[in-house]
Formats: structure tokens, C-alpha cells, sequence
């Protein structure tokens, strides 16, 4: 069969649980969820070595993701009463199982990321001009 015509296992998910899967996976995929679960997973830190960690995350996304890592209890937040006060955030046994989860992707990341990068210029090479000769946004 072709890539577009794969047969469909007999015990697939419901749709309803399809889409609980899909909110589930949109969240733990998200490229800063990766991330900020990779800086965390040696141990607890401080929102700014998080931020010092995690490159290019803007304080407000660094924010939201903490937030929303937290509600769905793949971390925790830990403030210190001190002057001024202190915040701490690790991950729960939750999270490490995420953690333990993204290693297998982040090596296929590493190993496949120039294949994935040449394949990327050349389509952007042959996407640029279609046939009519104008221009495509592709990228």
C-alpha cells in the first residue's frame, strides 16, 4: 500500500478519544513544552535560568507554557518565602515520564535534523517558481 493508502488497525480510537488524544499531544509536542521539559529534566530551576536555557522563548510564551505545564501537572512551583521571594519549578513524576517519552524523538531529531534541512532547501528551491512562473509562498 501507498503512504496515502494505509489500512486502518481494527481497534482504532473513537473520534471522541482521537480529539482527547489530539489535545493531549498538541500540548506535550509543542516545541516549548520540549524544550523547557529538556532544561528541567536535571533538576529543579529558577524562571531565569529556564529562560537562559531555553533559547528564544520569550518571557510571556515562558510564562504561558509554565502555567500551563503546571496545570496539567507535568510541574511543579515551588516559591520560597524570602525577600525577595524565590520560584522554583521541577518536574513531577508526570513529567519525567514525558521527559523519558521525548528522548527517543530528540535523538531522531539530532540524527535526522540535516537530512530534514536539505530536504527543506530544495523544496523551497523547487516550490519558489511553479509552472505559471510566478512565485509560491511555500515557506
Amino acid at each position: 500500500m501507498s503512504e496515502t493508502n494505509i489500512s486502518v488497525p481494527k481497534d482504532a480510537l473513537p473520534p471522541a478519544e482521537c480529539r482527547g488524544l489530539a489535545d493531549v499531544l498538541g500540548v506535550v509536542g509543542d516545541k516549548w513544552t520540549i524544550l523547557i521539559v529538556g532544561a528541567l529534566a536535571k533538576g529543579r530551576l529558577r524562571y531565569n535560568e529556564i529562560q537562559r536555557r531555553v533559547s528564544g522563548i520569550s518571557q510571556r510564551m515562558l510564562t504561558l507554557t509554565l502555567k500551563r505545564l503546571e496545570m496539567d501537572g507535568l510541574i511543579t512551583r515551588t516559591l520560597f518565602p524570602s525577600v525577595p521571594p524565590r520560584v522554583e519549578y521541577e518536574l513531577t513524576d508526570l513529567g519525567h515520564t514525558l521527559r523519558a517519552a521525548l528522548v527517543p524523538l530528540a535523538r531522531w531529531a539530532a540524527q535526522h535534523k540535516q537530512t530534514v534541512a536539505t530536504n527543506r532547501a530544495q523544496a523551497g528551491l523547487s516550490e519558489e517558481h511553479s509552472h505559471s512562473g510566478e512565485k509560491k509562498a511555500f515557506r
